[in-house]
């Protein structure tokens, strides 16, 4: 009993910081609903990065991912993530490029690097080993499509040979869907930043 009105007591004498809690907690949970409802519909997840490998081979071009994860578990810092993700807004359909700061491009790219390379750490240990590999240099660089018809906006890092970039064909390759036109776009507009802007993107070696 003593129990029972020691806690009668205490509602009584705070039920206005009570329900000030309960009301505040019901409210932000609210909007928390609504703005996933609205990322949603816009089917926008930029709390996602995607490790997007793109390839032109027999004449078509072909999307596949290497990997995805929260972007927090790939920069392992929250100032980061905001930046990078508030960096992503930013992009255009004209320029799909997220506009780091040139200083911190390779702190950015490094922390997907390591991602990559521990998906193919086992072809490192081979060629360590004297042990038959096949290397391709690759670049890496950070995107946020917005043109088109991209089914979901996420931070999608780019990577592609070096050499397919470099030496991209002059039309458009075949489409394995209608909506990859897009990536073709993008992939001009990255040759072309490549030759002027390179701190966007980060160079490596891949071993298989």
């Amino acid at each position: 009993m003593d129990v029972l009105r020691s806690l009668q007591n205490y509602l009584l004498e705070n039920w206005p910081e009570l329900v000030w809690i309960v009301v505040a907690t019901a409210a932000a949970a609210y909007l928390a609903g609504k703005r996933n409802r609205t990322l949603w519909q816009r089917r926008s997840f930029l709390d996602r990065l995607n490790v997007s490998l793109t390839t032109i081979q027999d004449n078509t071009l072909k999307i596949r991912t290497i990997l995805e994860s929260d972007v927090r578990a790939i920069f392992l810092n929250s100032a980061a993530t905001k930046t990078i993700t508030r960096l992503a807004n930013q992009t255009t359909e004209s320029d799909p490029l997220i506009p780091v700061a040139r200083d911190d491009c390779w702190y950015y790219l490094n922390a997907v690097l390591n991602e990559v390379s521990e998906r193919f750490s086992l072809g490192f240990i081979r060629q360590d080993n004297d042990l038959p590999t096949t290397t391709a240099n690759y670049l890496l660089c950070l995107t946020c499509e917005r043109a088109g018809q991209v089914r979901t906006r996420k931070i999608r890092a780019m990577l592609i040979r070096k050499d397919t970039l470099e030496n991209l064909p002059e039309q458009c390759p075949e489409l394995e869907h209608p909506t990859h036109s897009t990536r073709w776009d993008t992939l001009t507009i990255l040759a072309e930043r490549w030759k002027l802007a390179p701190h966007y993107f980060l160079e490596l070696e891949l071993e298989l």
